[in-house]
């Protein structure tokens, strides 16, 4: 039985029922109105169903809807009965007409309660909204409800109403063989106080946030930041793009103490330069793959990535090895699945080609598997492509990668593991300028929206661009809309300082989930590797709009750089990494104005910090909340961080106890760490408690279902099915877009200057000087850039210059 095996803090705190949740006090006669019609289904309406209920569902079971006798008050009750199920759920749900469906107020939020008993544990409190726009859609699950044998009670609060609703309807999801009866149903509008904002900063600051740049300086020259679950972070270079390093097999990381200031410089076995991590379900990070070689001088061959596979152990501050991947993979995708384990895609093998076959990390072998064993499309994903894991276990390919022209077809596609399929997504914008751009899932997860930002193409070094879409996986039928253009900013092309202008936006882009529900993004450049763009902004989510003209970092923040979320609520953000082949050590930190507003609400307890799949989790807090959700903490290279995510936790609330309530589905928020966060109505948040989500409770043979929407079940494109077998796909070897003809490997001449600079060995020379490029040496005899007319082997020399 669910229920017996439950790990719930309630029983800390209280005497709990059967099925481990509070029986709550009836309505008092002197509260908020019920706004639901015939909430005890005493009234008898057409056909087979009761007056404002009507039967839903999807999927392929056998079910029964039956109005019984077998009530909690009254007469009658809804019993939802499957006796077969291999997919889909049945519910009962409030009529989803003008009529009987509720109406709701945006920016609201409603307490649902009502009576039940079930003979399964998987069910769950369902929502839908009314958008006056869009009509009648999913909105999220609010609550497992655990088995039963006799009348429970159950209450939740929903989320604030989002802009455009004005009705809803509920009932209660049947996704697992057995039945629920359900009865009494009360829905009652709540208002949560909030605090008078108090400004702790300047006006300035309490509106656009505040950086400080802090006094120590990074001591390596990470490309890497993970956020581990002891609040450290930990940041890794490898050779840090300098070959010099390379050669001497000098190889760093540092982790860095929030708490003291300082960082610890850690060993490092090898280069994991550009390698690719992930956060394990034990908190552990596997690093994957890194860089075996840099290109020779005459450009002939690339970058060649690493077989070798590493875990990092927060404990000890120590690598140690894995057995190796099936090849090389530099710049390979990591995204952790609902089970724990870990799939990768694309990179550049050990010969500097593409690498198309797929590797897969099982957890509960802790091992690479054998090729043979990973479902394989001999497909090539390009370098670090964006892959999001979808509700119902497939991936999404935002179309979000480093260097090269994007992948075959629309530039985004949902990849079926099971079925081994891929499906183009059409609507991305621009497909083959969206290099170094940034995707990340929208809060909340539950909304399975996507967000990609900005980018440019690595090979032809155009401007990049403000452009954004976002794709919502809840439709059919997904299809990328145009979203709002990306605020402009202060780009510095090494003549100071000026107004962004046209369509000039940023990639290298960094963009942050942050617990208020907002995306902080922040840093970039106007090239590849050069020109600096000075602005930061917030996303919203539930308005699709942009809040610009925030405080920006005073620090170039291009390639090389990432920014992240801390668990105090602000954001760390290290590195740049410019053509010249210099690099910034300065780390600054972003206080987002939700910080100068006063007084943080305070987590008192966790009355248990191991969480399960379907769990009620009671915290207390010091004032009333909002909300309540957890945060991956951060694993970010690039700007590509598929793993991170935002999951809303309904709550239940009584006083300064608040239950929680987590999703059964471990595709929604894959097993491992997470910081919880609780926000007060203003969407000032806590300091994080971290929690641990999943273990082997959550993934034993007997744990319930996952409740999984028949979502983007429709796509226009037909599946492809796999390529031929084959060894790896060809690439240039240049793509990483420098020529190599000058200078060294961490030197990056730009194979194709921007736009605005002329075809001269004036104009040219010119833009090196601005970006401080200083002497560089010709490699070989040819000139392809025509930098050295004097043949002396040093290019854009005074001798040079004057031709």
């Amino acid at each position: 039985m669910r229920a017996g095996r439950r790990r719930t803090a309630l029983l800390a705190v209280v005497a709990l029922t059967a099925g481990l949740l509070i029986t709550a006090p009836q309505q008092a006669s002197a509260g908020p109105p019920n706004l639901i019609t015939n909430p005890g289904f005493e009234s008898a309406g057409l056909a087979d169903m009761p007056a404002c209920w009507e039967k839903s569902g999807w999927g392929d079971n056998d079910f029964t809807f039956e109005t019984v006798a077998d009530a909690h008050s009254g007469s009658k009750a809804m019993k939802v009965s499957l006796s077969r199920r291999v997919d889909g759920d049945r519910k009962a749900l409030i009529t989803e007409d003008a009529v009987c469906a509720p109406l709701v107020k945006p920016e609201s939020q409603y307490d649902l309660s009502l009576w039940y008993k079930s003979t399964t544990p998987d069910t769950a409190v369902t929502l839908f909204r009314h958008d006056v726009t869009g009509g009648w859609q999913y909105w999220t699950d609010l609550k497992t409800l655990p088995m039963s044998a006799g009348y429970e009670r159950v209450e939740v609060r929903t989320p604030a109403v989002p802009p455009g609703t004005d009705r809803i309807t509920w009932g209660v999801s049947v996704y697992g063989t057995g039945s629920v009866t359900t009865d009494d149903y009360v829905m009652e509008e709540v208002t949560v106080p909030a605090p008078d904002p108090v400004c702790t900063g300047t006006p300035e600051e309490c509106a656009k946030g505040r950086w400080d740049v802090l006094p120590v300086q990074n001591p390596v020259r990470s490309m890497h930041s993970v956020v581990l679950h002891n609040g450290k972070v930990l940041v890794i270079a490898g050779s840090g793009n300098d070959e010099a390093l390379f050669e001497a097999g000098t190889f760093t990381s540092a982790v860095y103490d929030p708490a003291t200031g300082n960082f610890r410089t850690i060993p490092t076995p090898v280069d994991m330069f550009c390698a690719g991590h992930v956060q394990l379900q034990d908190g552990k990070v596997l690093v994957m793959s890194g860089n075996k070689g840099y290109p020779s001088a005459d450009g002939t061959i690339g970058y060649q990535g690493l077989k070798d596979s590493y875990i990092f152990d927060p404990a000890t501050e120590t690598y140690t090895k894995t057995n190796d991947m099936n090849g090389g993979h530099w710049y390979p995708s990591a995204t952790i699945l609902g089970n724990g384990d870990v799939i990768s895609f694309g990179g550049l093998k050990e010969d500097s080609t593409g690498n198309v076959t797929a590797e897969k990390f099982s957890a509960a072998q802790n091992k690479w598997l054998p090729m043979n064993e990973v479902n394989q499309t001999w497909s090539y994903w390009g370098l670090y492509p964006s892959m999001i894991l979808m509700q119902d276990g497939r991936l999404f390919y935002s179309g979000s990668h480093v260097f090269g022209n994007g992948t075959q077809g629309s530039g985004a596609s949902i990849y079926d593991y099971t079925a081994n399929t891929i499906t183009d997504v059409p609507g991305l914008q621009n497909k083959d300028q969206r290099d170094e751009s940034a995707s990340v899932l929208l809060p909340p997860a539950q909304d399975q929206r996507v967000l990609t930002i900005g980018g440019g193409n690595n090979e032809t070094n155009p401007a990049a661009n403000r452009l954004t879409d976002i794709i919502d996986l809840k439709d059919p039928n997904p299809v990328y809309a145009h979203g709002p253009l990306l605020p402009q900013g202060q780009v510095d092309q090494g003549q100071g300082k000026r107004p962004q202008t046209g369509a000039e936006g940023k990639m290298f882009v960094s963009a942050v989930l942050l617990p208020d529900g907002k995306v902080f993004e922040t840093g970039g450049g106007l090239h590849d590797r050069a020109d600096p763009v000075y602005e930061a902004s917030f996303f919203d989510p539930v308005t699709n709009t942009y809040e610009e003209g925030l405080a920006t970092d005073p620090i170039p923040r291009t390639y090389h750089s990432s920014a992240f979320l801390l668990p105090d609520g602000r954001v760390m953000a290290v590195g740049d990494n410019p053509g010249n082949g210099t690099y910034n050590h300065n780390v600054s930190i972003y206080t987002p104005p939700y910080l100068l507003k006063g007084a943080r609400p305070e987590i008192t307890s966790v009355i248990d910090g191991q969480w399960t799949y379907g769990d009620t989790q009671r915290i207390t807090v010091d004032r009333p909340i909002a909300k309540a959700e957890l945060i991956r903490p951060a694993a970010v290279t690039h700007s590509s961080d598929p793993n991170q995510r935002f999951l809303d936790l309904p709550m239940t609330v009584d006083g300064n106890n608040i239950d929680l309530n987590v999703t059964s589905n471990p595709n929604m928020a894959p097993p491992g760490w997470y910081m919880l966060f609780a926000v007060d109505a203003n969407g000032v948040p806590s300091v994080a408690e971290w929690v641990h989500l999943g273990g082997p409770a959550a993934m034993a043979a007997d744990a319930p279902s996952a409740h999984v929407h028949d979502f983007a079940d429709a796509p226009s494109k037909a599946p492809k099915k796999a390529l031929k077998k084959r060894s790896s796909a060809p690439v240039s070897p240049v793509i990483a877009g420098c020529d190599r003809h000058y200078g060294t490997a961490g030197v990056c001449v730009p194979t194709v200057f921007p736009r605005e600079v002329r075809a001269t060995t004036a104009a040219r020379c010119g833009w090196l000087t601005a970006h401080e490029y200083g002497r560089l040496k010709v490699n070989g005899k040819d000139d392809p850039l025509r930098l050295d007319p004097n043949r002396d082997g040093v290019a854009c020399g005074k001798g040079d210059v004057a031709r």
